[in-house]
């Protein structure tokens, strides 16, 4: 059955006219942004089928162009639209996180982080330096390494908060296992970073791990 077929309140785009995008699933939103099925599937039967095939949002948002294409009915053009679409979202958390008190909009500082590392397949460390009012001076990748450690050295970090003359700091890293439980060499690796940083009077607010759908804080967890 086409979609144009539906019940009014069911079709995703007066469903989202009615009740909001909140309201929608994720093969409902992805739907809409397909516009169009293939024969013999609705938009909604398409999108369905690629979350299946690549697991989540998260992953068909990181697939390669091969990947994505050798579904039937994708192609490059859909492709490129679906990257400017996530461009687009992770500019504007960008803009949302640098205008404003970082310590105030933590679900903005969040999402942000997991649409930067989320589906990164090597482990990825990164500080958001902030001035004293804690508003976002530049998020800066610091340092990359294998998939499973990751080499930070707590000189080099002192060395990018001075050069911003940051007052604060924000740290997030990513665990490409999707376990987003700290290890030990995490908790030391934040110690030592924020004996360093306290030397040159920056504070660390927070110490964020990516991992799939997940998103630990350090400082809810107590462990700042």
């Amino acid at each position: 059955m086409s979609i144009t077929d539906w019940p009014a309140g069911e079709r995703p785009r007066e469903k989202l006219v009615e009740r909001g995008a909140a309201a929608l699933s994720d093969a409902e939103l992805l739907a809409i942004f397909l516009r169009t099925g293939v024969v013999g599937k609705s938009a909604v039967d398409l999108a369905r089928e690629l979350l299946t095939q690549f697991g989540s949002l998260t992953q068909l948002f990181a697939a390669s162009e091969k990947a994505f294409c050798e579904i039937h009915g994708m192609g490059r053009a859909k492709f490129v639209q679906l990257q400017a679409v996530v461009e687009m979202a992770r500019r504007a958390l960008h803009e949302e996180i640098r205008t404003g008190d970082a310590l105030n909009s933590p679900g903005a500082v969040r999402s942000y982080l997991q649409l930067l590392l989320r589906a990164r397949q090597q482990e990825v460390f990164l500080a958001i330096f902030l001035d004293a009012q804690h508003r976002v001076i530049e998020p800066e990748e610091l340092f990359r390494g294998t998939l499973t450690q990751t080499s930070v050295y707590p000189r080099e970090v002192v060395k990018r908060a001075l050069h911003h003359n940051a007052a604060a700091v924000i740290f997030a890293h990513n665990h490409p296992s999707g376990v987003a439980e700290p290890s030990d060499s995490d908790r030391l690796l934040t110690e030592e970073l924020k004996k360093s940083l306290a030397l040159v009077d920056v504070r660390v607010l927070d110490h964020f791990i990516v991992a799939g759908a997940g998103c630990l804080s350090f400082a809810e967890r107590g462990l700042l």
